[in-house]
């Protein structure tokens, strides 16, 4: 019985093995070999062996002002990107929940942004944020000066948001359709008997049993700002 019992303990990580070799050949080895060459210098010649520079190069990004830069630049970037990202997807899956009329058009309209190689979307919001772009065509309508959208080291940054928040917001509003649909219609029922409905009813229910999906929501998108690259 005990060796039944070890087994049925053993099988699990079994199945695991394959991955986690995987992943250990992929990502943990490359991850240590990197750390390793962070403390060694191929300065003099790329053909020959690193050699050992210690804290060196730790001591040069310290002293970089573009490093500081773009610490600064991602760390906004997290700030302003992220709590977007995991609030307004929410308040999308609650609509796209609703038994309405044409509901499935507007979760295929909402979730299209994801799908669109980012090449096409790059291309298309450079278009809205040219100086003569739609963008500052409907602010020349409203009276308002033209911005360069792309030139401003002001803006820029924050243009390059709004492209990350566009093609983010249909694939976390997913998760969360897939999180709420999960939600039993009871719970809602006994919350309106309570005297919890409308936005009430959301505060009181939706959001503490989305707890896990707000959290994976806030992890992916975290991760995902901090690895900008194509739409820049």
């Amino acid at each position: 019985m005990n060796l039944n019992f070890s087994r049925r303990n053993l099988t699990p990580y079994l199945f695991l093995f394959p991955a986690l070799l995987v992943l250990s050949l992929t990502v943990l080895w490359p991850a240590l070999q990197a750390f390793y060459l962070s403390f060694t210098s191929y300065e003099y010649d790329l053909t020959q062996a690193p050699q050992w520079v210690g804290l060196k190069n730790f001591d040069r990004l310290w002293r970089d002002r573009t490093f500081w830069q773009t610490l600064t630049n991602t760390l906004l970037y997290l700030i302003c990107v992220v709590p977007v990202l995991v609030v307004i997807p929410l308040g999308m899956a609650i609509l796209c929940n609703q038994k309405l009329r044409g509901m499935n058009w507007f979760r295929a309209a909402y979730y299209t942004p994801a799908v669109i190689s980012m090449v096409v979307a790059g291309i298309a919001w450079k278009w809205l944020f040219a100086e003569t772009g739609l963008l500052n065509q409907l602010g020349e309508m409203l009276g308002l000066p033209p911005v360069s959208w792309l030139a401003n080291p002001k803006v820029v940054l924050f243009s390059v948001m709004a492209v990350t928040i566009w093609k983010g917001l249909g694939y976390y509003m997913v998760i969360y359709l897939a999180g709420l649909q999960s939600i039993p219609a009871e719970l809602y029922e006994a919350a309106a008997i309570d005297g919890s409905e409308g936005l009430r009813k959301h505060w009181d229910i939706t959001v503490p049993l989305m707890k896990p999906y707000l959290v994976l929501v806030a992890v992916i998108s975290a991760i995902s700002a901090t690895k900008v690259f194509e739409e820049v």
